[in-house]
């Protein structure tokens, strides 16, 4: 299984970001889990990376010419694809991936899985998408997602598909039991 995480180039304020992204690393790496990622070495891209590298896990990074360039792309990876633009970078991330998870990161982790998101609610595809949430880091935005859903401008099975934790073994059950919900506009 291949999972896609999506998380910042910077590594936060908080230590414990660090801490718990080498953890969840080297606990998926230790269930024989490969790592989709955006093939940088900086920030907590550069630490989920060398957890699995570190525990004996593969990883596959997809970066845009524009990054790799100004070189900030990862070196010793299992793979490193190098594609043209953003776009085609999370479209090549999710035909790899089997699950999307986001650790703590600033706009471009929420506009991945919320992507993600989405296209799982239209259909697009059926994988599993979750929020790792470190330190309470996506308690604010998990609040937001109820309130678009009692709002009536999210249904409830969409806001519910979403996985939220902060233990690797409850987001590694959760993504491998995962059930899919109806399509929207079916």
């Amino acid at each position: 299984m291949k999972i896609a995480v999506f998380c910042g180039s910077s590594s936060g304020e908080n230590p414990e970001f660090v801490r718990a992204t080498k953890d969840l690393g080297r606990y998926l790496a230790g269930n024989e889990i490969d790592l989709v990622y955006g093939g940088g070495k900086v920030g907590l891209m550069g630490t989920i990376a060398d957890s699995f590298l570190e525990n004996g896990g593969k990883v596959f990074g997809v970066i845009p010419e524009h990054l790799k360039e100004k070189e900030i792309a990862h070196k010793d990876l299992t793979e490193l694809k190098v594609v043209s633009d953003m776009h085609e970078r999370k479209a090549t991330m999710a035909r790899m991936a089997d699950a999307f998870v986001a650790l703590p990161g600033g706009a471009g982790t929420l506009e991945e899985i919320f992507e993600a998101w989405t296209w799982a609610q239209l259909g697009h595809h059926s994988k599993p998408c979750a929020f790792y949430n470190i330190n309470g880091f996506y308690n604010p935005l998990i609040e937001m997602i109820s309130k678009m859903s009692d709002s009536g401008f999210l249904k409830s099975q969409y806001a519910e598909m979403l996985i939220h934790t902060d233990r690797s073994e409850d987001l590694l059950v959760a993504i491998k039991s995962y059930k899919a919900p109806q399509q929207k506009w079916t």
